[in-house]
């Protein structure tokens, strides 16, 4: 197994010969093995399971793979009845025991009576399986077409569903069958193909369907939509909600439960009355409070989740019903209400326009337009390239747009949990496990207890019977030492410091869905930062208009920038005017802020008449921009005399990221023909430009703008001499051509006013910074200097990738940059017809990597092993799809980064969930697929994140270390005192659990976060590591020296009387009691004082005005206990006390407080000098071998300095310079051309060098 491919590819390991799978070779990838009872196997199992009490079932419930494996033998699926459906990731596997079942098409018929409407015998619990829901036993649809056949005449007994199956196949058609076998996992259904004899995922119709086949849909006959319900199930997205009760009981079932169970009935049965009756009480207090918790978490989710409505759609009769949305099936035609709706399915839109606000989903508040999709039979339906054609489940339409009296139809492609918000929802049901050290090892080390626990049972039970003690004895004892080394407060301790840390972080208005993430956020040492709305302000301003003039040499070239106020009446303000997706809502204009910014500095008005003011403009989208200006006649008075400046839009192709721009074609009132407008990426639009329209410094003026960090738009324009008609059917590729260059829009996107001292606090940590944006590279080359994410004089280098292409093998170059920052801009020279940029000969070691997402694919598919090396010197990742950001995150994290990844909400869903720590700036539903949601839209809540996390991770090892310590301490004394056959006193034990431990347990985490400067450094993330293992080692060897001191220091006073076994059962206690007791109780109180560290990710202890308090409350108390305790205390503690009015016994007494203090100072000694400062700080850099080191970037950095003769720069820059200095060149007149070329090739080939590949973020 390729272990770097696995962890490139999210911990998915290499298809194996020999095993089966469902979803191959995606996300979801799982390895499927089939199953079949067996009578002898299972007989076995229940036997023994009788013979255990129900013991053995109780494990089989926490590992149900156990279970199959003892009553079912391995078979072929073909022959299986159950699966095991084993999913990877990374390091980690999760089981899933799933029972197969078999749908016949002679038991779903539908035979209607007169009386009853007795429908489909098998179908409620066939769907309830299917669904995990309940259905009625009449369905509305059914009875809906039934009353519609009977009130035409046609008997009911005459009605008979066909008696196949319509069972999709792999590629999306409908198939008929007559049965087919079914499983559900993780709330998605596989169905078996006979064919390839293996489990395929149930599609819609998002798989393999032409535009073409979209369009054929009519409407689906109500007994059609009936026979799809029942394999697609209902159109529902329900999440579980468990009974309480059930769950209550299957709570109880926990492991923790159990063992408090097992510890309680032991604690009982040895007359540990009061101890056992705390725990007992927190215990059914502490699982009712989380079981109330946990319903009405799932009750919030549920009702948040789940909604319906009553739709209408269109029957095979093109008559339109009302059906309730639970009954949606793929293949359905819906219409689209006029006032909108909220989208209860994934539908393709196959005539009219919508308005949809899909903040749930996206982030994005600004509403978007969904055009219908073209019908074509060339052009296969694909989700993210024509997510312009469709409704999302859970999105919000606003309104609709549609010509005439047309209907606004859609056909449904996805239902239920194969939609956009459903597999959102299984995200949050089913989320990938943690990959975090410290939870690994907490488990593990609670094995090592469990070790320790069981030499210590064998020790008792053999020393005890060879002292001839009874068995119920023996039994009692031994049993009793499991309980005290493996403490069952240790979980309720281990929460205490996560639930602290989510009250401060909701103080500074960080909310946080996933708990366990916050230990995590600790130990960031890379953080990945979105550009705009993130870095830089959602909102942009308008710098101005570059527009083509004509020299004195008759030459186009692109003049000064003006406001877009001083444009003529022409073309270039016409497309400023038109060329946008705004559209007004309620009144107020709504888009996106870059359209809204372009509109609003023409002084234009947008009007959206209703349908009675569109036929001046044949019917066309009643759309109509006009000019506000007093001086413009816009009044339809003597409209044929002098009609008014007033441009009607006609049709819009909207924003694509695959071909970077969009498109409008509109007509001016009175004009003959139409015109398109075009905006888009300037080299996009100069390659669709005639070139004898493309200005001589065109590349020149563009590479100042995008250098110095402005977002740059190009304009085109051309006549269209097409009827309506043509219009309304033609497709943008034929007539996005030929178009006349009209000039350069420039805009400025401000950086945030916290980004630059937030980026240069994170540096002071060591902490990692990466950009990783949509927006252009020297765009956010630049804005990266700006806020220092790179260096004013850091070495910047450019990665090109090409592709195979025409027998080429792919390549991959480095081109130098310049280090000149926006304040002092690039240096412009003519060379020829291009332009060259100096720049530097050499590059310095703390040179830094800037590529595109286009290279990144090459990269990541082509050259692997090159890739772990820019990933580590990586820092502008620009013009990066949704997917590259996950892969980047993805990559971080298998070269041993701890990754956070912050940004808006928009685009980032996937890197925030595959992060370790995601940010999500955005408030919205959004935030869902992110851990952390900041109400705060700045990076400032980066430093607050890790800050509170390292404290909270500071805690949590604090707290585990201190009750391994406590435990252990206890451990120490009870083998101690058994070396005697004695043990501490009810009342000692109460005391020490629960008046020393617990209250120091629960005021531990109080501790706030350091306030200072984030240290340089981060804690330990590991249990298992050196410095916690040795600090747990160390103090287990000072307990053991000092208690077992006093126990023999005890026996050599003049007043010792030595302890009598005979009388264990009256008079439990002796002088090695209470020397064992009285030293014990301060290594307890010392221990958390020890324990809970201050600076430099924690306050003071004495900040910690709880804690501190409790110290000293109990110090005093345990000085009482061991110098004079009141007689009440002597009787229920049943302490033997040294006698009184001796003196030797007295300075005895005064000798327990001594040996305290003296082992106070050898405990801090021992944690600070010799733990933290010696081990940790200073052997740990010295002894650390970056080589054999999990974290493979330390090596690879380490193997780049070095490294003097990488990266080799490109020859063809110095080729091109024609001298000593690099130069890249940028040919104008051939930019058309090789921009065309980057479209075939994904990359323009040849020495040319394009310097500013990038697309329009519109």
């Amino acid at each position: 197994m390729n272990k770097n491919k696995d962890d490139r590819d999210g911990g998915r390991p290499e298809l194996q010969p020999g095993v089966d799978y469902i979803n191959a070779n995606q996300d979801e990838q799982a390895e499927i093995y089939g199953y079949r009872r067996s009578g002898m196997k299972t007989g076995v199992t229940w036997f023994f399971i009788v013979l255990s009490a129900g013991l053995l079932r109780l494990v089989f419930h926490w590992v149900p793979e156990l279970m199959l494996k003892a009553t079912h033998c391995r078979c072929s699926l073909a022959e299986a009845s159950k699966v095991l459906v084993v999913e990877y990731f990374k390091k980690y596997k999760r089981n899933f025991v799933k029972s197969i079942h078999e749908i016949h098409a002679h038991s779903v018929c539908l035979f209607p009576r007169a009386t009853g409407y007795t429908v489909w015998v098998c179908l409620q619990d066939l769907l309830y399986f299917l669904v995990d829901a309940s259905y009625e036993r009449q369905y509305s649809v059914l009875r809906s077409g039934m009353n519609n056949t009977g009130e035409g005449g046609q008997p009911l007994d005459d009605l008979n569903i066909p008696a196949t199956l319509a069972a999709p196949a792999p590629n999306g058609t409908i198939k008929e069958v007559d049965s087919v076998r079914v499983f559900s996992c993780k709330k998605i259904l596989y169905l078996w193909d006979l064919d390839t004899e293996s489990f395929y995922r149930l599609a819609g119709l998002d798989a393999g369907q032409s535009a073409e086949d979209l369009h054929h849909y009519r409407g689906l006959h109500w007994i059609e939509q009936a026979r799809r319900r029942l394999i697609f199930g209902d159109n529902t997205i329900k999440v579980p909600v468990t009974p309480i009760n059930q769950l209550l009981f299957l709570e109880a079932l926990n492991p923790f439960y159990i063992f408090q169970l097992f510890s309680v009935c032991l604690w009982y049965s040895d007359d540990y009355m009061w101890y056992a009756t705390v725990i007992v009480v927190t215990s059914v207090v502490s699982l009712i409070s989380e079981v109330y918790q946990m319903h009405r978490n799932q009750m919030v989710l549920s009702s948040t989740i789940q909604s319906a409505d009553n739709v209408q759609v269109v029957r095979d009769a093109d008559q339109v019903e009302t059906i309730p949305s639970d009954h949606l099936v793929p293949g359905d035609v819906v219409v689209i209400p006029p006032q909108g709706c909220m989208m209860q399915c994934d539908a393709v839109l196959l005539q009219g326009n919508c308005i949809v606000n899909e903040s749930m989903l996206t982030g994005e508040s600004v509403p978007v337009t969904k055009t219908s999709i073209v019908d074509r039979s060339d052009v296969v339906y694909n989700e993210k390239e024509h997510s312009r054609h469709t409704l999302f489940c859970g999105t919000q339409v606003i309104q609709t747009r549609f010509y005439g009296g047309e209907r606004v139809v859609a056909v449904v492609v996805r239902t239920g949990f194969l939609t956009s918000k459903g597999s959102l929802v299984r995200s949050i049901m089913y989320p990938p496990p943690v990959d975090f050290k410290f939870q690994q090892d907490s488990y593990k080390f609670v094995g090592v207890l469990a070790g320790i626990a069981s030499v210590g049972f064998i020790y008792t039970v053999i020393t005890k019977y060879i002292r001839g003690l009874t068995a119920s004895v023996i039994a009692l004892d031994s049993l009793d030492l499991i309980t005290i080394v493996i403490p069952p407060a240790l979980p309720m301790a281990m929460t205490v410091g996560i639930l602290y840390a989510l009250q401060r972080l909701k103080k500074h208005k960080i909310f946080c869905i996933s708990p366990r993430s916050i230990n995590i956020s600790g130990v960031l040492n890379c953080i990945c930062f979105d550009k705009t709305g993130t870095l830089t302000e959602d909102g942009l301003d308008m710098k101005g208009v570059v527009a083509v003039s004509q020299s004195l040499s008759k030459q186009l070239e692109l003049s000064m920038i003006m406001s877009p106020s001083n444009l003529p009446h022409d073309h270039l303000l016409y497309a400023m005017a038109t060329c946008h997706s705004v559209t007004i809502i309620n009144g107020e204009q709504v888009g996106d802020p870059l359209d809204l910014i372009m509109l609003k500095s023409t002084c234009w008005d947008l009007d959206e008449p209703g349908l009675d003011d569109t036929n001046k403009y044949d019917m066309m989208m009643p759309s109509v921009v006009r000019p506000s200006a007093p001086d413009i006649v816009v009044s339809n008075e003597n409209v044929e005399n002098e009609p008014p400046l007033e441009l009607g839009i006609l049709r819009q192709f909207p924003f694509s990221s695959t071909l970077q721009r969009m498109s409008v074609i509109t007509r001016q009132l009175g004009a003959p023909n139409f015109e398109l407008y075009c905006k888009g990426s300037p080299e996009m639009i100069a390659s669709l430009s005639r070139p004898e329209t493309v200005p001589v410094n065109f590349s020149e003026q563009l590479l100042q703008y995008t250098y110095q960090g402005y977002r740059v738009l190009a304009l085109g324009w051309r006549p269209l001499k097409i009827s309506y008609i043509k219009a309304q059917r033609i497709n943008r590729d034929e007539v996005e051509c030929d178009l006349e260059f009209l000039g350069l829009l420039v805009m400025e996107n401000r950086l945030k006013k916290e980004s630059t001292p937030i980026i240069r606090q994170l540096h002071k940590a060591n902490i990692r910074t990466i950009m990783v944006t949509g927006d252009n590279l020297l765009t956010a080359l630049s804005v990266g200097r700006e806020c220092g994410l790179v260096g004013p004089q850091q070495q910047v280098i450019s990665i090109k990738a090409l592709p195979p292409h025409q027998g080429l093998r792919p390549r991959l170059t480095f081109h130098a940059t310049t280090a000149n920052t926006p304040a002092s801009p690039v240096v412009i020279t003519q060379v020829d017809a291009g332009v060259g940029i100096n720049l530097e000969d050499d590059t310095n070691d703390s040179y830094c990597f800037a590529m595109e997402g286009k290279s990144w694919g090459v990269v990541h598919e082509y050259f692997p092993d090159m890739l772990q090396k820019l990933v580590v010197r990586g820092a502008i990742f620009a013009r990066m799809s949704p997917d590259q950001k996950q892969q980047l995150v993805l990559e971080l994290q298998a070269l041993g980064y701890y990754v956070g990844m912050c940004g808006d909400g928009a685009n980032d869903c996937g890197a925030l969930k595959a992060a370790h720590a995601g940010i999500s700036l955005s408030e919205t539903e959004a935030s869902v697929a992110s851990p952390f949601t900041s109400a705060h839209a700045n990076v400032s809540c980066v430093p607050i994140l890790i800050r509170e996390g390292r404290c909270a991770l500071v805690t949590s090892f604090g707290i585990f270390k201190y009750m391994a310590a406590y435990s252990l301490t206890q451990f120490v004394s009870i083998m101690v005192l058994y070396s005697i056959d004695s043990n501490l006193t009810d009342f000692q034990f109460l005391w020490i659990d629960l008046f020393l431990i617990t209250v120091f347990a629960i005021f531990f985490g109080r501790t706030e976060s350091y306030k200072g400067l984030l240290a340089s450094y981060s804690p330990p993330a590991s249990l298992l590591s050196v410095a916690p293992i040795l600090s747990i080692l160390f103090h287990l060897f000072l307990v053991i020296i000092f208690q077992t001191f006093c126990f023999f220091y005890v026996q050599q006073q003049p007043w010792y009387v030595p302890f009598n076994a005979s009388t264990a059962d009256e008079i439990y206690a002796g002088h090695e009691n209470y020397a064992v007791f009285s030293v014990s109780q301060f290594q307890y109180i010392i221990l958390a004082l020890v324990f809970s560290r201050g600076p430099p990710f924690r306050q003071y202890v004495y900040s910690n005005y709880l804690l501190s308090g409790s110290i000293l409350v109990m110090t005093v108390c345990s000085i009482v206990l061991t110098m004079s305790p009141p007689q009440f205390i002597i009787d229920s503690f049943e302490l033997v006390l040294p006698p009184a009015g001796d003196p030797q016994a007295d300075f005895f007494r005064w000798q327990m407080i001594l040996i305290s203090v003296v082992y106070s100072a050898l405990a801090f000694f021992v944690e600070y000098f010799i733990i933290d400062y010696l081990c940790y700080r200073k052997c740990k850099s010295k002894l650390h071998n970056v080589d054999k080191s999990k974290k493979k970037y330390l090596a690879i950095e380490r193997d780049l300095r070095e490294d003097k003769t990488w990266p080799p720069l490109s020859p063809s820059d110095a080729d091109l310079s024609g001298g000593e200095k690099k130069e890249l060149m940028l040919d104008v007149r051939k930019l058309g051309e090789t921009v065309k070329k980057a479209e075939v090739n994904g990359h323009a080939p040849g020495a040319v060098t394009t310097v500013t590949q990038f697309q329009s973020s519109l």
